[in-house]
């Protein structure tokens, strides 16, 4: 298993970098674990959390699933587990 770490306020170019990452990893046939961390004022912007894994999953759509899970909140993170495609 294989863990990309985002933040709420992330740029465009830097989630397509921690995409390609995560694409790498699926290709490989790793599991990967999305976490977006929150810091301070942030945690009170929970949606901006998913809305950042909505844009990666969209990214990533042709390589991983992430099948029934939805995000959840662990303490100050947001996690989703994704799953490679099988072929």
């Amino acid at each position: 298993m294989k863990e990309v770490r985002l933040r709420p306020v992330i740029e465009k170019h830097d989630l397509e970098t921690k995409a390609n990452m995560a694409m790498k990893f699926l290709a490989a046939g790793d599991k990967v674990k999305v976490a977006v961390r929150f810091r301070g004022r942030e945690l009170g912007h929970k949606e901006m959390g998913v809305q950042v894994i909505e844009k990666f999953m969209e990214i990533i759509k042709d390589h991983g699933t992430a099948g029934e899970n939805k995000p959840r909140l662990e303490g100050n993170t947001m996690v989703l587990m994704i799953d490679p495609v099988k072929k």
